[in-house]
């Protein structure tokens, strides 16, 4: 989490949700870089959950983890197209610090974002119920344009396609790429590119909005390249990496979260 103290009090609304034994959740965090009240929330947050509640409100961990980067973006430059390289391989950075701190004896890892605004409050066990190594739903943020009340946020997950193979065939081994910009066509398949009958796709690359992993994935050594690992870097290059090591990557293209 980095300067996310906007967003704590909706993000433990929503784990509060989750229909989840309470003490069957590990919770972990890493605050990095940030420079507002993101760390002190957490620790209000710990005190209130692990000492002052009562004991069902406990959960089986709850983790504060602090590692700057010393990385600084202005916010308006977080999504442009040539800062994307370099700030993704910041945050594989951080996300392999977390892993390799809080993970203990879990089955599971779930990657949750910082800023979601909701999502089904069964979906942990839903997610589980498809015993794949690594899964996704699909992300979506409020869109009013026409009929459509939302688009798809999260364009890190895809799946390749024969299109989408000859371009990257072209390709020096040093190029990066990115999703969701018309500068780069990639000619890959995202979530909503689907149809109604595709309840479950294999994916080849994924996003960090809501992932759940199987554990001994990452205990088997994989986890977010932060160099360049077929083109991709962090969250894809994770998918990238996995399925290079035989584990399964799946998305949920009609089962939706929402971002803020």
């Amino acid at each position: 989490m980095k300067n996310s103290a906007g967003y704590i009090t909706k993000y433990f609304e929503l784990i509060e949700g989750l229909e989840y034994p309470r003490d069957k959740i590990s919770l972990a965090f890493l605050v990095s870089d940030s420079t507002d009240d993101t760390q002190q929330l957490l620790i209000k947050m710990q005190k209130k959950y692990q000492e002052d509640g009562p004991k069902e409100m406990r959960f089986k961990r709850f983790d504060i983890f602090r590692q700057d980067f010393f990385y600084s973006l202005p916010h308006d430059q977080r999504h442009s197209p040539d800062k994307q390289r370099e700030r993704r391989i910041v945050m594989a950075r951080a996300r392999n610090y977390l892993w390799t701190r809080a993970l203990e004896d879990e089955q599971w890892v779930v990657w949750i974002d910082g800023d979601l605004a909701s999502y089904p409050s069964t979906i942990v066990r839903d997610l589980m119920a498809h015993d794949k190594d690594v899964i996704v739903p699909n992300c979506m943020f409020p869109f009013q344009n026409g009929n459509l009340p939302y688009r798809i946020y999260d364009f890190n997950a895809w799946q390749e396609t024969p299109e989408s193979l000859a371009m990257i065939e072209k390709l020096k081994d040093d190029v990066f790429l990115v999703e969701g910009y018309d500068s780069l066509k990639t000619y890959r398949k995202h979530l909503d590119d689907f149809g109604e009958k595709d309840t479950i796709v294999p994916l080849d690359g994924v996003g960090g909005t809501f992932t759940l992993v199987k554990a001994h994935v990452h205990r088997s050594g994989v986890g977010f390249p932060a160099w360049l690992f077929q083109h991709q870097v962090e969250t894809e290059g994770f998918a990238k990496l996995a399925i290079a090591n035989g584990f399964s990557v799946y998305g949920l293209p009609h089962y939706n979260v929402h971002h803020v």
